[in-house]
């Protein structure tokens, strides 16, 4: 690949996925249609997923940026559901849909299926929590998708060496295999421990912005790079540092914070972007390596092993799901919203992804003897379909599986309630703090600035309750909307203004750059009380 076919992938599946969001469909899906329809253009560049380039350049950003943005508590509150999931799910994934293809598969080693089985065995780390938020999910059901997608890979991985091991007969045995299962787990958990410490005492003492970003975005390839160079796991390595920095951010500067939250989301975009429209153009590679068998029969590979894939996730949810319910009377009362419905949803909600396509492309040619690997092209078309089949079929079924169930939502009023209540009390421990404040003679004020800061403080106060008030029938405004509309006019007519003074070179472009960075900060405020962004 060179770089104006790069600069061409991440071009127009950054294009694609802008113009999935102003339509129903989700921009994962779109990518990999659009991927799968481009590879059968005659003159667009072959793109082949390089494991070496998508398992330590791609995947630790993806998983530190879904880290930061993690709730730490959260995760915490539903670590047995999340932990049934990204390892116990994986694990009996790997066994089950394993076993299957090798009674399938006539001629297809027990070692060579258990590989297949590990390799599809993590549900994609983006698509289903992308298709969570934006149909609005109970928060629960939320967090165990995200949850899971964070260590599941790491799971995956793990099991994967451990299977590819007894396959190309490099390993001593099973029980070697569960030792260095344990190993990688702990090992990757450990070097996180050890690193989230020092690197956040680190952040906190940068003062400038770019430097603390800049450390940022090494923060990930150190963690995977240490832990995986000690033979651990680099994936939960990187996971615990991003839920330690993301948990302990407001410790950080304001400068850095919002420059983070937009370069991280800039990052995420253009690689998930990317990342899709890949899946879908490595439709030749994988056509290609067929070779002996045939379209038809290896079409009903694919089939047999996509059912197996969603049945072995049902066959482990449901049971998970209910069974330490039955059995413990706390968990009944912790988790009393729980319901099928909710199951039937992370059930389904299973699709797979670029993770396990490229641990696939990482299959060797031959086994420790040099004789081929058996049925690696067939397992790498399998994987390819049963990525394909669940991003497809599910993915685009998901949604209005969703609005079906009629899940409980979220309910935007009461967070509103709960988000006015929580200001009412920062602004009102704010103004006791300013009275102690000016109460200090080195601390006096002209009268007009004192009054600004407590202007400031009660705008602040009052700005969230009057979501709560009523609407104005002629603009369908409440009076908060029509402040901050008319706040945003008059920044852009004091910008307009900037702009003409630098215009007729009365103020220089470093001068207007200053005045408009101010007027940005404000609009922005604005614009996120507005979005919740």
């Amino acid at each position: 690949m060179d770089a104006m076919s790069l600069l061409m992938l991440v071009a127009v599946s950054a294009a694609l996925a802008g113009a999935a969001r102003h339509t129903p469909v989700p921009p994962p899906l779109l990518l990999v249609a659009a991927g799968l329809a481009a590879s059968w253009i005659p003159g667009v560049p072959e793109y082949t997923l390089d494991p070496h380039v998508v398992l330590p350049l791609l995947l630790p950003p993806l998983l530190h940026t879904a880290a930061l943005d993690s709730s730490y508590l959260d995760l915490r509150a539903n670590l047995r559901p999340v932990a049934l999931l990204s390892v116990g799910y994986v694990l009996f994934a790997t066994l089950a849909v394993g076993y299957f293809a090798y009674l399938v598969v006539p001629g297809l080693p027990l070692t060579a299926a258990l590989v297949l089985g590990a390799v599809v065995a993590p549900p994609d780390a983006v698509a289903a929590t992308a298709i969570a938020r934006r149909l609005g999910l109970p928060s629960r059901i939320t967090t165990i998708l995200q949850g899971e997608s964070l260590v599941n890979d790491a799971t995956a991985i793990t099991a994967y060496k451990v299977a590819l091991a007894a396959a190309v007969g490099t390993a001593a045995g099973w029980g070697e295999g569960v030792r260095e299962f344990a190993i990688a787990s702990l090992g990757g958990i450990g070097v996180g421990l050890v690193l989230m410490v020092p690197l956040h005492w680190l952040r906190k003492r940068l003062r400038e912005p770019l430097l603390q970003n800049t450390l940022s975005l090494l923060i990930p390839f150190a963690a995977y790079a240490a832990a995986e160079e000690l033979g651990a796991s680099g994936v939960l390595a990187v996971v615990v540092v991003g839920l330690h920095l993301g948990h302990r951010s407001w410790q950080v500067d304001f400068a850095t914070r919002l420059q983070e939250a937009a370069v991280w989301r800039m990052v995420a975009f253009v690689l998930e972007s990317a990342v899709f429209a890949l899946i879908g153009l490595q439709l030749p590679v994988v056509l290609r390596g067929l070779g002996a068998y045939g379209v038809g029969r290896a079409a009903w590979y694919a089939t047999a092993v996509f059912a197996a894939v969603v049945a072995a996730r049902f066959v482990w949810v449901y049971p998970a799901t209910f069974l330490p319910r039955a059995l413990s009377r706390r968990i009944r009362e912790r988790e009393a919203d729980t319901s099928w419905k909710g199951a039937f949803v992370v059930s389904w909600a299973g699709m797979r992804g670029v993770v396990s396509l490229a641990i696939a492309f990482a299959i060797p040619l031959t086994t420790h003897d040099g004789s081929p690997f058996p049925a690696r092209n067939l397992i790498l078309f399998l994987t390819f379909t049963s990525v394909i089949a669940t991003l497809v079929v599910q993915g685009l079924t998901l949604p209005p599986l969703i609005r079906r169930l009629r899940l409980p939502v979220p309910d935007p009023e009461g967070r509103t309630l709960a988000e006015a209540q929580a200001q009412n009390e920062a602004s009102a421990a704010a103004e006791r703090r300013l009275t102690e404040l000016l109460a200090d003679e080195r601390n006096q004020l002209p009268g007009p600035l004192a009054d600004r800061l407590r202007a400031v403080l009660e705008r602040r106060r009052n700005a969230v309750w009057e979501r709560l008030g009523t609407v104005d029938e002629a603009t369908g405004e409440t009076a908060d909307d029509t402040y901050r509309r008319l706040a945003r006019e008059v920044i852009g007519a004091e910008r307009a203004v900037f702009v003409a003074l630098r215009d007729a070179r009365r103020i220089d472009d470093e001068m207007l750059r200053t005045l408009l960075r101010r007027l940005d900060l404000e609009e922005a405020a604005a614009y996120r009380e507005e979005t919740g962004a």
